[in-house]
C-alpha cells in the first residue's frame, strides 16, 4: 500500500506534515515553523509541539476544512473521489479552503 502525504500550510508558510501511516494518520510540525516565534498553531486542538498526533483516522479539524453538501458530491463525482477515502478526499479538496490552513498533497511520497 503506498502511503500518502500532505504538506499543511499556514497562509504561504509550511506549518506541518499530515501523513498515512500504517495505524492511521499523523499530523505533526515542521521543525522550522516551532522555531518561528510567530508561529501559531493550525487549530486550538492542535497545540505547537514537536511530537506528532496520531489518530486512527483523519482529524476533525482536517474533516471540517471538506466541503459539504451538494459541493462535496460535484467534487466527488467530477474527481471520481470515493466518499471513504476521507485522506484522499483532504489531499484532493483542501487546497483552497476558507481560512489560513490549506493542503497540498505531497507527491514526493513512496
Amino acid at each position: 500500500m503506498k502511503l500518502r502525504k500532505g504538506r499543511v500550510y499556514f497562509d504561504t508558510d509550511l506549518a506541518g506534515w499530515l501523513e498515512e501511516t500504517d495505524r492511521g494518520v499523523s499530523f505533526s510540525y515542521d521543525a522550522d515553523w516551532l522555531a518561528n516565534p510567530h508561529a501559531q498553531p493550525v487549530s486550538l486542538t492542535l497545540p505547537l509541539r514537536a511530537e506528532p498526533f496520531t489518530d486512527k483516522g483523519v482529524h476533525p479539524f482536517f474533516l471540517g476544512l471538506l466541503p459539504e453538501g451538494w459541493l462535496l458530491e460535484i467534487s466527488l463525482s467530477k474527481l471520481k473521489l470515493s466518499k471513504d477515502d476521507l485522506f484522499g478526499l483532504v489531499l484532493a479538496l483542501c487546497r483552497d479552503c476558507v481560512g489560513a490552513v490549506w493542503i497540498e498533497p505531497d507527491e514526493g511520497v513512496a
